[in-house]
């Protein structure tokens, strides 16, 4: 079983444009509500790819209830702490080649009690599950090193950890020892606080970063590929993708098909690569089922390529 933690989650709304045209009246061809938040869509896809998951969340308000109802209509275990905000809505745009723009809401501040009921329902939950994924953004009203407190916690139960975050709350956390870390370029770029240019530089960073404390390091590249660098050596892979429909949520049906296949080795790389794949050809933030995955697609392989280019250099800023 995984579990997961998403201290902000959101209702995400998508509507699909033929083009966006700032200061016009836009009229949709297609729109949706999903359960929202980096750690919510990791629960989604694992629940859509058969697996067992629960999802611990901080809730409050009508849209906190309906994103409760939403996750338990597609499978996935919900464990709530009550909170006295509203849970944010957030809102994307999708034109037909993929491209998307997307408004997050700031979400609601946590008191400083119920930021520690969050974590002490969590550590309440960690005997249990293989994996605990922590995952998104931290609220207002909690400090930077409190993913660091939820991965400790989460090691003395017993529970491995992957942890997708960004900003201070990153390097905040490598001292816990979180056992992996699944970083985009520009957050792996801001975390070692140099831009990367080639696949040498990407490998050259989580290296620094394993150094820091995690135990690998899950980079995506976009339409690069994928790296995983660990205690085992470096694999690079890459998956073909037809239409790019939306890129919401990929990166996150990436880790989960990471950690359905064990979280480790160059068979959860190709798995994190295949679910990936097929979520960016999906409508807004639709998670892949079995049936939209293509294993025989992906390429792993220890040989890298290490002067290959990134189609979009990350920057540190």
């Amino acid at each position: 079983m995984i579990l997961t933690v998403t201290p902000n989650p959101s209702l995400d709304r998508t509507y699909e444009v033929r083009s966006l045209d700032r200061g016009e009246v836009l009229r949709a061809t297609g729109a949706r509500v999903d359960p929202g938040g980096k750690g919510v869509n990791v629960s989604r896809a694992v629940a859509a790819a058969g697996f067992r998951t629960t999802a611990v969340l901080p809730l409050g308000g009508a849209s906190g209830t309906l994103l409760a109802e939403l996750l338990v209509a597609r499978g996935v275990d919900v464990t709530a702490v009550s909170i006295a905000g509203r849970t944010r809505s957030n809102v994307s745009i999708a034109e037909p080649d993929g491209t998307l723009t997307k408004i997050n809401a700031p979400g609601p501040e946590l008191t400083p009690e119920e930021s520690a009921l969050l974590l002490d329902t969590v550590r309440t939950c960690s005997a249990g599950p293989a994996w605990i994924a922590c995952c998104g953004s931290l609220p207002r009203g909690t400090g930077p090193g409190w993913y660091a407190d939820l991965v400790a916690r989460a090691h003395e139960a017993g529970a491995r950890t992957a942890l997708d975050t960004s900003g201070p709350a990153l390097p905040a956390a490598l001292p816990a020892r979180p056992d992996v870390i699944k970083p985009n370029a520009a957050e792996l770029a801001e975390a070692v606080g140099r831009p990367l240019f080639t696949l040498a530089d990407v490998v050259k960073a989580a290296e620094e970063i394993r150094s820091l404390g995690a135990g690998a390091v899950l980079a995506s590249l976009g339409a690069d590929g994928q790296l995983l660098v660990s205690a085992e050596g470096a694999y690079y892979g890459t998956a073909p993708v037809g239409t790019v429909r939306s890129d919401v949520g990929a990166g996150d049906a990436s880790l989960a098909g990471f950690l359905i296949a064990g979280g480790t080795g160059p068979d959860a790389l190709a798995s994190a690569l295949a679910h990936g794949a097929a979520a960016v050809q999906l409508p807004g933030s639709t998670m892949p089922t079995p049936a939209d995955l293509r294993p025989g697609a992906v390429h792993v392989t220890r040989d890298l390529p290490l002067d290959l280019a990134l189609s979009d250099p990350a920057d540190q800023a």
